[in-house]
């Protein structure tokens, strides 16, 4: 009874391919983004974090 239902319903099981393909490309894109944009990235966490008040890095505000 359960083998004719995980048959019957085969073709509900995804595109796994798919998935692990968009994971794969938003991995790269967010790492290449990170890459070129380092330096801007942590000056606007730095900032946003000082304009609340916490400052875990040790560095002035």
């Amino acid at each position: 009874m359960m083998l004719k239902r995980l048959r019957a319903n085969g073709s509900d099981r995804g595109d796994v391919p798919g998935w692990v393909l968009i994971t794969l490309m938003t991995a790269v894109i967010v790492a290449g983004i990170w890459g070129f944009a380092q330096g801007a990235l942590s000056n606007i966490l730095q900032s946003a974090l000082c304009t609340i008040g916490v400052n875990g890095s040790g560095a002035s505000c």
